[in-house]
């Protein structure tokens, strides 16, 4: 027998377990005192769901003990077990993770149609969450995350740092010194962000999908059923799947579902929106394929105070101001234009104070600097835009009820249907 599926639990078995996990919250062990606990100084421990591609990086994240992996792919499961200490469980099906009470933590590094079900599930199984981004592939998924980590007291991150911590992408800064250059108030208000090839950022449209595929048989190690979860069903083709599958709608968004978050998850910290949404998208792309994802040309997203988030898929932002309102202009590397003279502010209040380390969080039971109420809202942002760009229209959106204006065709996107025995 293979050591990813000693033990494992009949699948009938799990989908009655899983069935009865939304009726209570399982407390992890570290939180509780008596048999089994783990006292705050002590040693947290994770399981790893989704070994190929970005999961290979969360296998050294350091601050946990790794006990357990699990991927649908043998090969991939195999691969990371082989480079793991001995002792590692393997398993083919996240709900035995979640029935593991040894796993304090669940990180989830799985193509994006699954990061809003397995979050849901391991919050109410009573595990604490690390979730790859965009931390949702509908807007809906994102709603019921929050409010399940929320629900059971769960702590929530979402893999994206650039708020707190290193240079934002393409800038040439971090992050701390706009935010005070902001909240100065200096540039004036309402805002106008751009972001595009001119912060270094193209969009990934090589993401795009393929409309030629023929079905081709399923690889013997790969469970393609499990891999699809609450996809519709659709034809195995390897650019489905590992690596490629950003490409097609049913799994993300694209360029901007894969790095969509960690341009504009900053941004939206910067503006000061992180408890709401914008009210206006525009969009301009061509005509999408249902299956397919392609390219777009320009998306703005546009708040209620008349602050613009403006995403450049052309490249039409070179040498334009990263950041513009109506008293000045910020660039790449924080040159900063006050009523059209160069200066530069000195002696600005600190920004409020941001938990960056996820481990120490868990232990004291704070927030995360980036948790599943923000990040929601930032993938929204993503959402939003993907929408627009599906459905080749503007949008209305209303930030409160979070969801759209008079269109019942985009709120139908708010909620997309899942495939059985799937759902939220």
């Amino acid at each position: 027998m293979h050591r990813e599926t000693e033990g494992a639990l009949s699948r009938r078995g799990f989908l009655k377990q899983t069935a009865a996990l939304s009726a209570f919250s399982i407390v992890p062990r570290h939180v509780l005192g008596g048999a089994g606990f783990t006292a705050p100084s002590d040693e947290i421990t994770r399981a790893i769901v989704g070994v190929g591609g970005m999961g290979t990086g969360h296998l050294g994240y350091a601050g946990a003990r790794t006990v357990a992996v699990c991927d649908v792919d043998r090969k991939h499961l195999q691969s990371a077990l082989d480079s793991l200490e001995k002792g590692v469980k393997g398993c083919a099906d996240f709900r035995e993770v979640l029935a593991m009470p040894e796993v304090d933590v669940v990180h989830i590094a799985t193509p994006p149609h699954w990061h809003g079900l397995i979050s849901i599930l391991a919050a109410e199984a009573g595990k604490d969450v690390w979730c790859e981004k965009p931390m949702t592939r509908t807007i809906g998924e994102g709603r019921r995350v929050a409010e399940a980590v929320q629900r059971n007291g769960r702590i929530f991150r979402l893999n994206t740092w650039f708020r707190f911590r290193d240079n934002y992408y393409g800038y040439g800064s971090t992050v701390a010194p706009i935010k005070q250059i902001v909240d100065s108030g200096e540039l004036g208000w309402p805002l106008r962000v751009v972001v595009g090839a001119g912060t270094g950022f193209d969009f990934k449209f090589f993401w795009s999908g393929r409309t030629d595929l023929t079905p081709q048989p399923v690889p013997e190690e790969l469970d393609y059923d499990m891999w699809l979860g609450p996809a519709p069903f659709k034809p195995y083709h390897p650019h489905r799947t590992h690596g490629t599958f950003r490409g097609y709608w049913d799994y993300d968004g694209g360029g901007l579902g894969d790095m969509g978050q960690h341009y504009l998850d900053p941004v939206q910290y910067l503006l000061g929106k992180d408890d709401t949404s914008p009210v206006e998208v525009e969009v301009d792309a061509p005509q999408q394929h249902p299956d397919a994802v392609s390219s777009w040309r320009k998306i703005v997203l546009r708040y209620a105070d008349g602050c613009e988030i403006v995403l450049d898929g052309e490249g039409f932002s070179q040498g334009m101001p990263y950041i513009e309102g109506p008293n000045g202009k910020l660039f790449k590397n924080l040159r900063l234009e006050i009523k059209g003279q160069e200066k530069t502010l000195r002696g600005l209040p600190d920004n409020a104070p941001q938990e960056g380390d996820f481990y120490d969080c868990v232990r004291t039971r704070r927030p995360f600097a980036l948790n599943e109420a923000n990040g929601h809202r930032s993938c929204t942002l993503i959402n939003l835009g993907t929408t627009a760009v599906r459905l080749g229209r503007n949008l209305r959106y209303d930030p409160v009820k979070e969801e759209f204006v008079d269109d019942p065709e985009a709120n139908r996107m708010v909620f997309q249907p899942m495939r059985g025995p799937w759902r939220v």
